[in-house]
């Protein structure tokens, strides 16, 4: 573990001297209102037009009868449309791995697997560190809701701060498509060069993207399994055919779809 540590740290310094890389982010903040389990996004602070809208899905864990714990969708960290109560989502789309496959060709040997992994792994841990201080400038400056945030490195490592970042694709909001509307309102693309797959993966791999929520009482989670209700449901609400919400949410179905009729 030493030594893997210490070439680690060779090799980020020399990429940072000799500019192996290149980081590129955008981040942005719009008024929304949650209504029901989606998230409206409005054009300005008029809020007479909605711009896009980010869908959501809701837990259906089963609880015990006694639990006090709530059935969350990310719609639940702000405020609902009915309560006029003017409310914010931000979002984010960084990336360290600008340049990478240039670095790999032109510095390590097709059959320098430790190598070529260790400098893979560096860019997606400094694409993971950007958007760590893109978040807390987001707190602390852009959206200032916590303008007086000071946290040690261990502390913001426990994420021992106000608000979360969550992304698509992942436990609370499954579904990779929504990267598309993300990317949209961040014109992410010409902003970042970053791209997204048919798939909805990000190139570069070293990539993060996700929303930001200020609520003081927001947290992860993990929808979990999903029954055909709560599908058709989420297709009427993308405008899709149940069919694909199923073919898109197939990692967190709760049913066969083959014997789904």
């Amino acid at each position: 573990a030493k030594k893997l540590f210490a070439d680690a740290q060779a090799m980020l310094t020399k990429l940072v001297e000799e500019q192996w890389l290149k980081a590129s982010g955008v981040v942005g903040l719009w008024p929304a209102n949650g209504l029901g389990d989606d998230i409206l996004v409005y054009g300005s602070d008029e809020r007479d037009k909605v711009i896009a809208t980010f869908h959501g899905l809701r837990q259906q864990i089963a609880r015990r009868k006694d639990s006090d714990r709530a059935h969350v969708a990310l719609s639940d960290f702000v405020a609902p449309a009915e309560t006029k109560v003017p409310d914010y989502i931000g979002g984010f789309a960084v990336t360290a791995g600008l340049g990478l496959e240039q670095a790999l060709a032109e510095h390590f040997d097709a059959t320098d697997d430790y190598g070529r992994i260790m400098l893979t792994a560096l860019a997606d841990r400094l694409a993971e560190a950007f958007a760590e201080h893109m978040h807390a400038r987001m707190r602390r400056e852009f959206w200032g809701y916590a303008d007086d945030e000071q946290l040690s490195v261990e502390q913001i490592i426990d994420e021992d701060y106000r608000g979360i970042r969550p992304a698509p694709g992942y436990p609370s909001q499954p579904d990779h498509t929504e990267k598309a509307t993300l990317f949209s309102l961040l014109h992410a693309p010409s902003s970042t060069g970053i791209s997204l797959t048919e798939s909805f993966a990000m190139l570069p791999a070293a990539s993060v993207s996700g929303l930001y929520f200020s609520h003081p009482g927001s947290y992860y989670f993990g929808v979990g399994k999903i029954e055909r209700d709560q599908v058709e449901d989420y297709a009427r609400r993308k405008g899709w055919p149940r069919e694909t919400a199923e073919r898109w949410l197939s990692p967190v179905l709760n049913y066969d779809t083959r014997a789904a009729g």
